[in-house]
């Protein structure tokens, strides 16, 4: 069963300490739908403007991604976004933001996405991210993505979301900043107990951690030598989990071993992503080489 995606759909301009780059295919919904669809096909919902490439299209299509929750606004300009990286790879600045259509998106769900085994609310609005969960009918399991913008922006949108999701993934900054935590098991603990039965949090080049009520588990990251873009890592891993899931979820919720394997799956994903820009890195990877880096990342936490 298709996983239901839904986020946003950019054109980007990068600039890092080493290259520059422009027009290239962004947005949470783009990197999330392509990093499931090596599991799963997908069920895309967003938005963009008739400036927005043919050839991006196409590409979805060729992954398994089904358009007919893209809305395509004749005579619009799709959601732009430009920032620059630093030498540390932490340090992203925005230098410009240009919403156009996605400023009015509202979320509009197909007949046929409305029962989704899997549904990942990638990183956009909270009140967006509620207005979706509104039109659906008993979803199986839901996942959330959110950032700081929408801590500090919405935070009461935020808290009443969490009342309805199964799992929340969030970057360490996030769930500090959501919690006025500074130890991350502590933090996330606490968002436990606005709703959700799990919590993944992010934490860059050094893996992620996955919380439920009485279990803890700690992923390593992929050692990746050479970074191109950092740009969409955490939506690849958000996509990477929410597809692992839907092709081998049987029970609902799935069991914490099972996010623990869709975890390191995303973070295989997710270590690809960053080694060129835009959706580059995944363009042309298989399952197999996917899980020649699964497979090292279960050398890394066993011992023999």
């Amino acid at each position: 069963m298709a996983v239901l995606v839904v986020g946003s759909i950019a054109l980007d301009d990068i600039e890092t300490p080493y290259e520059s780059r422009k027009n290239l295919l962004g947005g949470s919904a783009s990197y999330a739908s392509l990093a499931a669809s090596f599991y799963s096909p997908v069920n895309l919902v967003g938005i963009v403007g008739s400036d927005f490439p043919n050839s991006h299209l196409e590409f979805f299509k060729k992954h398994r991604i089904n358009l007919n929750g893209l809305q395509i606004i004749a005579g619009g300009k799709t959601f732009r976004w430009s920032g620059k990286y630093h030498a540390d790879w932490n340090t992203r600045e925005t230098l410009s933001v240009c919403l156009n259509v996605f400023e009015n998106f509202t979320p509009q769900l197909p007949p046929e996405y409305l029962h989704p085994k899997v549904t990942l609310l990638a990183n956009i609005a909270p009140t967006l991210q509620n207005h979706v969960l509104d039109q659906l009918t008993h979803p199986q399991f839901t996942i959330a993505d959110t950032m700081d913008l929408w801590i500090n922006t919405q935070r009461a949108e935020l808290e009443k979301l969490l009342q309805r999701i199964d799992l929340l993934i969030l970057n360490d900054s996030e769930a500090r900043l959501f919690t006025s935590q500074a130890n991350l098991l502590v933090a996330a603990r606490q968002i436990l107990k606005f709703g959700p039965a799990f919590v993944i949090v992010k934490k860059g080049e050094h893996g992620a951690m996955l919380v439920s009520e009485t279990e803890l588990f700690l992923a390593p990251a992929y050692p990746v030598e050479q970074v191109s873009d950092p740009t969409g890592a955490g939506d690849t891993f958000a996509g990477g989990v929410a597809g692992w899931l839907a092709a081998n979820l049987s029970l609902s919720p799935p069991t914490f071993n099972q996010l623990r394997y869709a975890i390191l799956r995303a973070t295989a994903l997710a270590s690809f992503c960053v080694e060129d820009f835009s959706l580059e890195g995944l363009r042309n990877l298989t399952t197999e080489t996917i899980e020649s880096r699964v497979s090292a990342l279960h050398s890394f936490i066993s011992c023999p």
